[in-house]
């Protein structure tokens, strides 16, 4: 929907047929036939069927707007003014603060609108000489609704302001509405998701990113994607994945991880039998940290109530996790192992979990993943991935909450030290009594919170972390026989030499998901989604014709590459490609540079130094994977349910406890200058 902005100066409004004056504005029919409806000259809209039965006429006035007093439209039906309630058979029209119709308005909202079927039409006031005229749809997923800001304080009919709706900010927005809580999702893209999003092309249904998906499993506590879509009420079916992965590396090293984890060690170990105590003491870490957490119900970590409440009902899995937080996986590695090539193995593991080798990548975030796929395994929803975020926005909505697409946040509104708002591109406020942020920390703090604004606290974090690469993508559509029979779904790529794993273009990973879920791509097609890491300098400063040409190239380098370890016949199969850079993933995704989360900048102390939800600026809240614990699926999920209980907390819909908070959070605070 359009939203119009005129001033408002005297000017006659009337109901009828008559043509637009102004012709170069435009306004979205809906499928309705008719009588036009024109305002200061605009046609707003027409529809077949009669706006009121039995004679009833509408006349519009005059707007005075420096008068308080406005008497804009006035109704005649018969001997008798507007009925309570009245539609315009179906179409309303609403004025924001004044008593735009004579005649009741529909009661329950700040927002005088009526409607017609499924839009609504309002005028709301942004000062004393402008006016917005607002057309709204009231369809499930597209809402659209001002919050007026009144006097010094602000009127807040938010209790929580999301910026961003991938998986992170959908879980915390979902789980605060259960509970209770007005909250608004504003995504700057037509759709939910980010890079769990998903875009269709030529009868294609791509991905966006990764289509490994943990988290989707029916037991434990670890399925924090099922428990998010049963929150509010929704379910998706899955298709299980046999492999989670196929390894294809130097030294001809070829390593499928199975579902089934005796399959999996079998494997390895078969390949590397001298190794075999030290490869079942590694995993057997792994899985002590793993069944540990997936024993505690996961909340707030910053929340001194829930997690004192954890340690005295579990305390033996409690100081198991703290005994590890501060270790990576790499050094775990080390005590067990001593083979070079399987201690490579394992950085390629880690690898695909946090874009660094086992030496950075924290063992709390290695063990999720090395023990979840096999625990819960890998599920691919069908339809896509794409599915779960239209889910949860589904699912936000039908618990009265709202989102808002095509809605770019510019700012984040502070004021006396406490972010009270967002500003979008266009001018628009919203203002709630806290902000979450699903952008990346680097987008927070700098872009959205002005670099004068940002705390001491994150210019430290940005010392301690970089950004994580970003990626060349390549989704293609191929002739189905190119791949063999029984492929696997998921495929890790390094050829030659084990040093060129995390250098630019040195690894690919691939994921066909049409080995699942064939209705993903026209019949006698497959869907390959190709990606490798790649940095947005190398894409900055070409122009458009040299940019175009070096898209092709490095994506004909890396499909060769693929031909010729994978599946002959490759290039002539295809009959689809587009490629995405880093610029591609930043534009649309609103990443800086397109990163995909922080790396350390040298060894790490686990998730020490990972900062948590809260923020140095009172009221305002990260989520996503510049959060503890990370990138991932299952991280950023996690990381959505603990800001949700945070939040709440903090809004009172949890049990808090002040002193408790502020004690636990200097600890946190003290404990991360450590990494």
């Amino acid at each position: 929907m359009e939203i119009y902005q005129f001033p408002s100066r005297h000017c006659s409004t009337q109901l009828s047929s008559s043509k637009p004056r102004i012709q170069n504005h435009r306004f979205q029919q809906h499928g309705y036939q008719g009588n036009g409806v024109s305002l200061c000259g605009l046609q707003l809209g027409s529809w077949s069927s009669q706006a009121f039965g039995h004679g009833c006429s509408l006349q519009l006035g005059r707007v005075r707007p420096r008068s308080r007093k406005l008497k804009v439209l006035s109704f005649g039906h018969g001997r008798s003014s507007l009925p309570n309630d009245c539609k315009l058979s179906g179409l309303g029209l609403g004025y924001g603060k004044s008593k735009l119709f004579q005649g009741s308005h529909l009661g329950g909202s700040d927002f005088n609108r009526y409607r017609h079927g499924r839009v609504e039409l309002g005028l709301d006031e942004v000062n004393s000489r402008n006016f917005s005229f607002v057309v709204r749809s009231s369809s499930t997923l597209s809402v659209e609704k001002e919050v007026e800001r009144e006097g010094g304080g602000g009127k807040k009919n938010y209790d929580a302001i999301v910026i961003g709706s991938g998986i992170g900010g959908l879980v915390a927005a979902t789980q605060l509405a259960v509970k209770g809580a007005k909250v608004l999702v504003l995504e700057k893209y037509v759709i939910p998701g980010g890079s769990s999003g998903y875009y269709e092309r030529d009868g294609y249904t791509f991905d966006v990113g990764s289509s490994v998906m943990f988290g989707f499993s029916d037991k434990g506590n670890l399925n924090l994607i099922t428990q998010a879509l049963a929150a509010v009420g929704c379910e998706m079916p899955v298709i299980p994945d046999p492999t989670t992965v196929h390894y294809h590396l130097p030294d001809n090293l070829s390593v499928v991880v199975h579902r089934e984890y005796s399959e999996f060690i079998s494997e390895l170990t078969n390949k590397f039998p001298h190794e075999k105590q030290g490869i079942l003491k590694f995993y057997g870490v792994c899985w002590k940290i793993f069944n540990a957490l997936n024993s505690l119900e996961l909340k707030s970590l910053e929340e001194p109530i829930y997690l004192f409440g954890q340690f005295f009902q579990k305390p033996v899995e409690c100081l198991t996790l703290a005994y590890y937080l501060p270790q990576n996986a790499g050094d775990i590695a080390r005590k067990y192992i001593q083979d070079p090539q399987l201690l490579s193995f394992i950085d390629a593991e880690c690898f695909i979990v946090s874009t660094v080798k086992a030496l950075q990548t924290p063992m709390i975030n290695a063990s999720m993943v090395m023990c979840d796929r096999h625990y819960g395994g890998i599920n691919y929803p069908v339809g896509g991935v794409g599915g779960i975020a239209k889910s949860l926005a589904k699912g936000l909505v039908d618990q009265g909450s709202e989102i808002l697409y095509k809605a770019n946040v510019t700012n984040i509104i502070v004021d006396q030290g406490r972010a009270v708002g967002v500003r979008l591109s266009d001018g628009r406020e919203f203002f709630a009594k806290t902000i979450i942020s699903n952008a990346t920390r680097w987008n927070t703090f700098g872009k959205l919170i002005k670099a004068d604004q940002v705390p001491k606290q994150e210019e430290d974090f940005q010392k301690v972390y970089v950004k994580a690469p970003s990626f060349l993508s390549i989704h293609m559509g191929v002739k189905a026989e190119v791949l063999p029979p029984e492929t696997d779904c998921h495929h890790f790529v390094l050829e030659d030499d084990w040093t060129r794993l995390e250098e630019p273009y040195g690894s690919i990973f691939l994921s066909i998901p049409t080995v699942l879920d064939s209705s993903l791509a026209p019949e006698g097609r497959h869907i390959l989604h190709i990606f490798t890491t790649s940095s947005i300098e190398d894409w900055e400063g070409l122009s458009r014709k040299d940019y175009e040409a070096k898209k092709e190239l490095v994506a004909d380098e890396i499909i060769c590459r693929l031909e010729n370890k994978l599946f002959p016949g490759l290039k002539s199969s295809i009959v689809f490609k587009e490629v995405g850079t880093p610029k591609t993933h930043r534009r649309y995704l609103a990443r800086d540079k397109g990163t995909y989360g922080p790396i350390p900048r040298n060894t790490p102390k686990g998730l020490l130094g990972m900062p948590f939800n809260t923020t140095a600026i009172d009221g305002l809240y990260c989520v996503g994977d510049s959060c503890f614990p990370g990138q991932g699926v299952i991280a950023v999920s996690f990381s959505g349910v603990m800001c949700a209980h945070r939040v709440a907390a903090d809004i009172g819909l949890e049990k808090k406890s002040p002193v408790l908070d502020a004690a636990l959070l200097r600890l946190l605070g003290w404990l991360r200058t450590l990494a």
